[in-house]
């Protein structure tokens, strides 16, 4: 497998969560420790957890961190929803968001049936 810095994923992942900063800087200064920082923190996690997976020893470890990393960007999601509720973000901002998250949520779910495909190789019946 190449480097987990040039799988597409990675680079997606990587690029939602440059988003998600971009985004979280025009929010109200109380923000900056509440939603904003949720919000950040769910993006590296995305991203963090594809990089922790390549890294680990077995497919099914790597398929742990990148049930994770999933987890995460649902619960992005949601938090950019709440963005949007409070009026943090337009119409715009929040389908280009949400479009980069499902994005990444495909990507993701390919990677780990990747994976999963590694940790459970199908036998063949020769008989």
């Amino acid at each position: 497998m190449k480097s987990y810095t040039e799988l597409d994923v990675w680079i997606k992942c990587r690029q939602l969560a440059s988003t998600v900063y971009s985004i979280t800087k025009q929010f109200p200064k109380e923000e900056l420790f509440g939603l904003a920082n949720q919000m950040r923190r769910a993006a590296v996690s995305v991203v963090s957890n594809i990089a922790e997976g390549c890294g680990r020893q077995t497919a099914k470890e790597a398929v742990q961190f990148l049930y994770m990393s999933r987890g995460s960007l649902y619960e992005l999601e949601t938090q950019v929803y709440i963005a949007f509720d409070q009026q943090y973000i337009g119409s715009t901002e929040l389908d280009k968001t949400l479009e980069e998250i499902t994005a990444c949520k495909q990507l993701v779910h390919g990677f780990i049936n990747y994976f999963r495909g590694l940790a459970n190789p199908r036998t063949t019946n020769n008989q």
